[in-house]
């Protein structure tokens, strides 16, 4: 599943491709898929202003300003950029033509990702973003406002930290990734951190989403850029997916432990 870095990417890219163009014409080839796909036509003869990202989601902004394009790229879920004339891709489900001959294509091979036309001005009350925590990178995030969520509870510091109430947009990868930057375990109960070593983990949060940002995200399994090229900074990894490899940094070799269903790497020497 695309996280933040991945979204926050084709953020960027589809912004700059997107922005001032009209919205011609548009073709659902199927109704539905996590849910039902709203009634875009509405959106025809729209500009296209701007594209947002909220946690994982991406928000299309028209020149009305009424309504809101939300978007949920679920597992497997892309955008394309391609001239009008290409033919339909395999697992394409909508395709907005622009003005200038491009068009934008939905594709989505497991059909997770989903939709929806929002009221912008009550888009921060929809159930989607009504209990979302604040963004990792905005001062709204640091050490003391992770330190009063995590006093008192016993619960691991990584279910904490991907826990989208706490902090959004933390995904298994870059979970693994700050708590090894940080040198925490990711078994530690988030109450027994003390308040520096928690300071130095929302830091760490920051750095590594904005490194993997700067390099691209990460291209594990489906992620590409609306222009089709992978993200690199799967190539910087110090722990995710190097189970049994060397540490970079003691030489240990890296564990795998399974923590709420999901796959957690880290090294016993380093963190702790």
């Amino acid at each position: 599943m695309p996280e933040l870095p991945e979204v926050e990417t084709i953020r960027t890219g589809l912004e700059s491709l997107l922005t001032g163009r009209e919205v011609t014409d548009i073709r659902c080839h199927r109704s539905n898929l996590r849910y039902a796909l709203p009634d875009l036509s509405g959106l025809v003869g729209n500009v296209l202003t701007g594209v947002r990202r909220r946690a994982k989601y991406l928000l299309f902004e028209f020149g009305s300003g009424a309504q809101t394009l939300v978007w949920h790229l679920g597992m497997t879920g892309q955008f394309h950029v391609l001239p009008q004339g290409t033919g339909a891709g395999a697992h394409e489900h909508v395709r907005f033509d622009l003005s200038d001959g491009q068009s934008l294509r939905y594709r989505d091979a497991r059909r997770f990702g989903y939709a929806g036309l929002l009221d912008s001005a009550a888009l921060n009350r929809h159930v989607w973003f009504v209990h979302l925590g604040p963004e990792p990178l905005s001062d709204a995030f640091n050490g003391e406002h992770l330190a009063a969520l995590c006093a008192g509870r016993k619960a691991p510091i990584k279910n904490i930290i991907m826990d989208a109430s706490v902090v959004v947009g933390v995904g298994n990868i870059y979970a693994s990734e700050a708590l090894f930057r940080s040198d925490i375990h990711p078994a530690r109960s988030a109450g027994r951190i003390s308040a520096v070593r928690i300071d130095g983990l929302a830091d760490c949060i920051k750095q590594v989403l904005a490194d993997a940002i700067a390099a691209g995200g990460s291209s594990i399994s489906d992620f590409v850029h609306a222009d089709g090229k992978p993200g690199y900074f799967a190539h910087q990894f110090q722990v995710y997916g190097r189970m049994g490899e060397k540490c970079l940094h003691c030489g240990q070799l890296i564990k795998r432990i399974t923590q709420a269903g999901r796959s957690t790497f880290y090294c016993g020497g380093c963190q702790h």
